[in-house]
């Protein structure tokens, strides 16, 4: 185990929290870096990179809103370079599961990194409660391009659980990891499980890529952003990931927390009970 400084990308993000609460339960020096901190980060200003990197000896890297996104590549090879230059020998990349695009920088980390781990993750349990659809559960209805297809979400408890050991941890070293959840479920079988654990009635509706991003703008999220994530979801919404792995309960030596449970502990913080609005 490294006894030396971690640094965080997106500390105070979904993933990035999670990841520095579990190193402080451990006592490891971090180094918190996200738009607004001590560490102030932005992807596209690189005169915000050294300070971030400077002293650090591993680092987890993740791209929001996702790293299959246009002109990413770049800066993440751009990135895994200098970290290589400044001495972080050890990098551990978010990804995601069935994208093409994700995957070019997976491998610009691979050829550049001195220790790497690939954390090729499926959807977050968590996107319905702390990120884009919220809204959606809190209308009462997901409009999603999705038809019938079946994902094994992943509760972010776990993700983070097995990143921090990437980081943190011998044994982990220049490999992927596909991580899922323990359960394929359609977006009817979502809408059901948040419907049973905040006593709302939640349906989905399959749609359009337009009326999608017609329903996160409601959001106030920006067009660029909502068409980005339509052509995304148009790619990889297609059954390629239709599937459940074992990378992630074998890593964590226990079995993987299942939507029902999220779902369930999402109920009891209000989140989606607050401002409820059944706009059917």
């Amino acid at each position: 185990m490294t006894t030396q400084r971690v640094l965080v990308l997106g500390g105070t993000g979904r993933t990035g929290a999670r990841i520095v609460r579990r190193l402080a339960e451990r006592a490891v020096p971090t180094r918190v870096a996200s738009r607004q901190g001590e560490y102030p980060f932005v992807w596209e200003d690189r005169a915000t990179w050294d300070a971030a990197l400077k002293g650090a000896s591993s680092a987890y890297l993740c791209y929001s809103p996702d790293l299959a996104f246009p002109g990413v590549v770049e800066l993440i090879a751009e990135f895994a370079q200098r970290a290589r230059e400044l001495g972080v020998n050890r990098l551990v990349l978010l990804s995601g599961r069935g994208e093409e695009g994700a995957q070019a920088s997976e491998r610009a980390v691979q050829t550049t990194a001195a220790e790497w781990t690939i954390v090729r993750s499926s959807w977050f349990a968590q996107n319905f409660s702390e990120h884009f659809l919220l809204g959606p559960v809190l209308r009462g209805r997901l409009v999603l391009p999705a038809g019938d297809v079946v994902e094994p979400f992943i509760d972010l408890e776990d993700l983070a659980e097995l990143a921090t050991a990437a980081l943190i941890e011998d044994g982990h070293a220049n490999t992927v990891y596909e991580v899922t959840g323990p359960r394929l479920l359609s977006m009817h079988d979502v809408a059901a499980e948040i419907s049973a654990a905040t006593g709302r009635s939640i349906d989905y509706a399959p749609s359009t890529a337009e009326e999608f991003m017609a329903d996160l703008a409601r959001d106030g999220i920006p067009r660029d952003d909502t068409q980005a994530l339509a052509e995304l979801f148009e790619e990889i919404l297609d059954g390629r990931n239709a599937t459940v792995t074992s990378d992630l309960e074998s890593a964590l030596g226990r079995p993987c927390r299942d939507f029902a449970d999220y779902a369930r502990r999402t109920a009891t913080s209000n989140v989606w009970q607050t401002g409820f609005q059944d706009q059917r």
